[in-house]
């Protein structure tokens, strides 16, 4: 008899128990490439050639529920009907391969669809600059279908500074942990990647639910504002949170700190936002990456991040969100979205139990989805919405 290797061990698991990934700008490359036109990007065909994401490599990565990131730059002028053109393409993709994606809003959905053999299909806003200073305009996204919303992208808001900008009020203000209580009577997941450290403990400090950290991953590790220091790990338990590592080289491998900021510095110098994935701005990043050659992160590279938030914050406090379509460069081994079993295989071979597995990949996102529902049953029980404004919160 063959003896079963890890790679095999890990596909069998996420049969039984896929991956949740919490945040995949898949929306915001079909905006940039093709304007939304689903007949030029048909995620049914091969896309290797444009896209980390289409149908074939979701069910190669055992993918059994993503959160579509519904992403607007935060420098654009009208970043309210952008996040709605965001919320649309969703639900196009939707409606164009019911076979294999359903729609998903409650945890009870993500199961549903588990059981069915379909891809739970959830919406996560990137950035509060997409609610324009308006609770109204929160809650309208949660009806459209948003479960979480990242507080903060690159720049800060009015109301909470970010990892990457000048502090700006030092946290949350006093509007910004009342867009944090709202979300909870929503049910809206309060997501803390792209936070400053200030504005994370802030955050868990106003939450009356569950956050999340949708694609951050160990300051500890790799000391970039972007991941999560040890101290806000420490605190997940007792919120009963969870942090979702994420694969992007830049945020998991400390050389290439350095050479992404080299490298951002070279797009701009070229015309180019640093975050661009366009055609033109990749033969720009492959030019400098043949003159400078870019260190390359691994499988265990995440892997190391992963040990680390387990062993601070507890194994039913973590997760997978890889940032797939949102990042030029990915990690060997996790190529695009076919990749997770790989990173399962390493977690086997370093002795990560099954049942520890199954809660990565599945069952602790479903519980915090679940938990952040129960909070909001009981807030609306005894809350009305808030009409409050930026104006008569922060002066």
């Amino acid at each position: 008899m063959t003896a079963v290797g890890p790679l095999e061990t890990a596909r069998e698991l996420l049969r039984e128990f896929p991956v949740v990934d919490g945040h995949n700008d898949l929306p915001w490359a079909l905006r940039e490439q093709v304007r939304y036109d689903l007949d030029a990007r048909d995620i049914a065909t091969d896309q290797s050639a444009h896209l980390h994401t289409d149908l074939a490599r979701l069910r190669a990565g055992g993918v059994g529920a993503q959160y579509w990131s519904v992403y607007v730059r935060s420098d654009l002028p009208d970043a309210v009907p952008a996040t709605l053109e965001q919320i649309d393409c969703v639900r196009q993709l939707i409606a164009r391969y019911p076979q294999a994606l359903a729609p998903a809003l409650t945890a009870a959905d993500m199961e549903a669809a588990r059981s069915q053999g379909r891809i739970a299909s959830l919406m996560g806003a990137e950035g509060g600059h997409s609610i324009a200073n308006s609770l109204a305009t929160l809650r309208a996204l949660y009806a459209l279908g948003v479960r979480y919303m990242t507080l903060t992208h690159n720049d800060n808001v009015d109301w909470a500074d970010s990892a990457t900008d000048e502090p700006g009020v030092g946290g949350l203000s006093a509007f910004g942990r009342a867009v944090v209580r709202e979300m909870n009577r929503e049910g809206m997941l309060v997501d803390l990647s792209h936070v400053a450290a200030t504005t994370m403990r802030d955050a868990l400090d106003a939450s009356e639910a569950p956050v999340i950290f949708s694609h951050s991953s160990s300051r500890a590790v790799c000391d970039h504002p972007r991941n999560v220091p040890d101290d806000v790990l420490e605190r997940l338990p007792s919120n009963g949170g969870m942090a979702m590592v994420t694969f992007v080289p830049k945020f998991v491998l400390q050389a290439a700190v350095d050479w992404t900021a080299a490298a951002d510095e070279n797009m701009r110098e070229h015309g180019f936002h640093h975050l661009a994935t366009t055609p033109e701005a990749m033969k720009v990043h492959r030019a400098f990456e043949e003159r400078t050659p870019r260190p390359v992160a691994t499988v265990s590279t995440v892997a190391d991040h992963l040990d680390h938030m387990r062993e601070v914050a507890g194994v039913d406090h973590i997760g997978i969100g890889g940032d797939y379509d949102g990042t030029a460069f990915t990690p060997d081994g996790l190529n695009d979205v076919s990749g997770y079993p790989n990173l399962i295989a390493e977690l086997l071979d370093r002795g990560w139990s099954k049942p520890d597995l199954a809660k990565l990949t599945w069952q602790n996102a479903v519980r915090v989805l679940g938990a952040a529902e129960d909070v909001a049953r009981g807030l609306q029980a005894t809350r009305a919405p808030s009409n409050a404004t930026i104006e008569s919160l922060d002066g």
